[in-house]
């Protein structure tokens, strides 16, 4: 779907004007326009960014970028498209020279979006980043053709030359396994968004004053495990497709009563006068990494982890990696339902991590919170692994495991 014309959908299909909201983010702007960072256009089927010229661009760093076009593969998404633009962006301002194009991948996730199915059917290994990392990594072989007299195998061989290969590769860092590819570095992490999860009601209601019995529509067995150890009386729906297509959906007449997005991706889309509460980091904890993007390369690339570390915001990249080593630590995936969140102190001395594990019904959630120097994000981590391991958190998480395993093995 285009970059525009899935936005184009939600006013054409008659969306409805926001509700007056609880607590919302910092600006008032409630366009459906997505705030692109640059335009785009489409040459011979990939999508090209324009440069923009912006009035505060940041300082130039002289780096030398690689002589040719980094190519950049993302997700078709509106809002992958704008996360992407709006990276790049960031670093033509460290480095004018730099010169990219976009490659548009479909992954496994964006594949079953469009049939409703449920995320816990599809496995716990990366089902939005899987094809663009092996867009990455065959991007550094070497493949030589060789006479073949087998059909089958010359085939093989044509597909091989066919598949999409990338220099780098843009997510939402939250969609990004804990354990990294092996062959993959992550080159950069740009400054984070807001991280906070929001409540979205038609009817203008926040969390606790929702109705007896109200349908709360999300994908997430995050989401849905902490909304009903506060609210256990919730229907809790399954619900998938892009952040403007869930909002139309939710936002419809014959729609559920509320439904979780995340702050980041509504700020992002301009969407965000459409929240009705922002629900604060205690009540409702991110998914590890939420809010902040990932810049991946091949770790061999040199010239090309060079180019794009200008963007590298180290504060954001201390948070994450001690929310991401909590998911690591426990041995849980991507769609566990585990919340992990380490927001650094005014000084930025120190960094406080928040994590929490829960039951799917949400009939048992555990919590643990440290603070530590922001230096040591690892150690961090550590200590609220072991905090939450002797409160049973592996016994959660294996029975969590086995139960993604089983509904896999049902979606075969």
């Amino acid at each position: 779907m285009g970059v525009m014309r899935a936005l184009g959908s939600i006013i054409n299909d008659g969306l409805a004007a926001p509700i007056s909201r609880r607590q919302t983010s910092d600006t008032n702007d409630t366009k459906l326009r997505p705030k692109m960072a640059s335009p785009i256009e489409r040459k011979g089927g990939a999508i090209v960014a324009i440069e923009t010229s912006p009035t505060d661009r940041a300082p130039t760093v002289k780096r030398r970028a690689p002589t040719r076009p980094i190519t950049v593969g993302t997700r078709g998404s509106t809002l992958a498209l704008w996360q992407t633009t709006w990276a790049l962006d960031r670093v033509r301002e460290r480095a004018p020279h730099a010169e990219f194009t976009l490659q548009t991948i479909t992954t496994q996730g964006d594949h079953t979006q469009a049939h409703e199915t449920p995320l816990a059917r599809l496995g716990d290994k990366g089902v939005f980043v899987a094809e663009l990392e092996r867009a990455l990594l065959a991007g550094a072989l070497d493949i030589a053709v060789q006479p073949m007299n087998d059909r089958a195998l010359v085939e093989a061989e044509r597909s091989a030359w066919r598949r999409p290969t990338v220099d780098a590769a843009i997510h939402s860092l939250k969609d990004l396994p804990s354990v990294i590819t092996p062959g993959l570095a992550l080159a950069a992490i740009p400054e984070r968004e807001d991280a906070r999860d929001a409540l979205v009601s038609r009817h203008g209601l926040g969390l606790r004053d929702l109705p007896e019995g109200a349908v709360v529509a999300t994908s997430s067995l995050r989401r849905r495990a902490q909304l009903l150890a506060i609210r256990p009386d919730l229907r809790v729906i399954e619900m998938r497709g892009n952040i403007d297509t869930r909002l139309r959906k939710a936002l419809a007449p014959d729609g559920p009563d509320a439904t979780i997005l995340a702050v980041a991706g509504m700020r992002r889309l301009g969407l965000d006068g459409y929240i009705t509460e922002t629900l604060p980091v205690e009540t409702l904890t991110p998914a590890a990494g939420q809010g902040a993007l990932a810049i991946e390369a091949r770790a061999g690339d040199r010239a090309t982890r060079r180019l794009l570390r200008v963007v590298d915001h180290l504060p954001t990249r201390r948070a994450v990696t001690a929310e991401r080593a909590t998911l690591a630590g426990l041995g849980a995936g991507c769609l566990a339902p585990v919340g992990a969140h380490a927001l650094p102190s005014a000084d930025g001395e120190r960094l406080r991590l928040l994590a929490v594990v829960a039951t799917p019904d949400g009939k048992r959630i555990i919590r643990a919170e440290r603070a530590g120097p922001t230096s040591r994000p690892a150690a961090l981590a550590r200590a609220v692994v072991a905090d939450l391991r002797r409160q049973g958190a592996d016994e959660i998480i294996q029975r969590v495991r086995e139960a993604l395993a089983v509904e896999a093995e049902r979606a075969r």
